[in-house]
């Protein structure tokens, strides 16, 4: 009887986890560390000058984003507060932090570099 109440009591308690959206994509795509933004890895982000604010796209594509790797969005995350999601040339989804497409810098090497910054004057940390 023990085994059966026990089967039960964790059947129950899985259940309750699945449907409360344990494991879930958290409402915000980036964290804030040192005054910047970053990914959930700890890397920061950035955002493009060539980039429009608002145009729902982003302009940095093929070699460009194998150097800047986009922050992507995916199946199921909505746009909340600040954060945006806009569409790739590729059809994939992007997150945008008031407009503008959040990146990755593949030279940044740990959480906290911030070695993009300022790169050909285009590139800057993503701020608050």
């Amino acid at each position: 009887m023990k085994t059966k109440n026990l089967f039960v009591a964790l059947f129950v308690s899985a259940m309750l986890v699945a449907c409360s959206g344990a494991g879930m994509r958290a409402a915000s795509p980036a964290l804030v560390a040192d005054g910047v933004l970053t990914g959930s890895n700890g890397m920061t982000l950035y955002t493009f000058d060539k980039d429009t604010a608002g145009s729902g796209k982003s302009v940095c594509n093929g070699p460009c984003a194998t150097n800047w790797p986009p922050l992507m969005a995916v199946d199921g995350d909505t746009a909340n507060g600040d954060y945006s999601i806009v569409t790739r040339d590729d059809g994939k989804k992007q997150w945008a932090f008031r407009g503008k497409p959040l990146y990755f810098w593949v030279k940044d090497a740990k959480a906290g570099d911030k070695t993009g910054d300022g790169f050909n004057n285009l590139w800057h940390v993503a701020k608050p």
